[in-house]
């Protein structure tokens, strides 16, 4: 899965704090996250947030991110939350993101993710059915303050491949991405 030209993936910074949250509201009106929550997830040492920013026309714009929280040793890991801009919608960005979350979370060793979704959004549904995830429960009333129902769904993992590096160029498209793009932003 690859990012249409002029996009990329890379790791969250605790900078990105306030295009973050922009994208937070813009994308949930009702029920956004406040600033001190999305903080205290881009500095946890248990999660892991990436962006999707452009890459042409000036500075960079985040039009994406996702985050998944996972403790260390711990064999199940949670979506905390994942965004696309309105005008970036239908490009496969959503799927570009979740796909770097279920990989960090084979590479931590995970061996179930959870999420939960709104019962009224049917794409986010779609996704992540795709994904291999299934409806477990049902959280009455969890979105406030519009009380819409959550769907609890959950997915099984296969473990990361384990050995040594494969040789030869790298993969392309999204992949591990870690320090090198922190280094980057000096």
């Amino acid at each position: 899965m690859t990012l249409p030209d002029g996009l990329r993936l890379r790791r969250a910074h605790p900078q990105d704090l306030d295009d973050v949250m922009w994208l937070e509201h813009t994308s949930f009106p009702t029920d956004a996250w406040s600033a001190s929550q999305m903080s205290g997830e881009l500095y946890s040492p248990h999660g892991y947030y990436v962006v999707v920013e452009t890459t042409e026309g000036g500075a960079p714009t985040i039009v994406g991110y996702a985050g998944l929280s996972s403790l260390a040793g711990n064999p199940v890991a949670d979506v905390q939350t994942i965004a696309v801009a309105a005008e970036q919608r239908g490009k496969g960005i959503g799927r570009v993101l979740f796909t770097e979350l279920l990989d960090e979370a084979r590479r931590r060793g995970v061996q179930e993710v959870f999420l939960e979704v709104r019962a009224d959004n049917p794409v986010a549904q779609a996704m992540y059915t795709a994904f291999g995830f299934e409806r477990i429960a049902v959280r009455p009333r969890y979105y406030q303050p519009d009380g819409v129902d959550a769907w609890v769904m959950r997915a099984s993992l296969t473990p990361a491949p384990s050995g040594p590096a494969p040789s030869g160029p790298a993969p392309s498209g999204p992949g591990p991405i870690g320090q090198e793009t922190l280094d980057d932003r000096s």
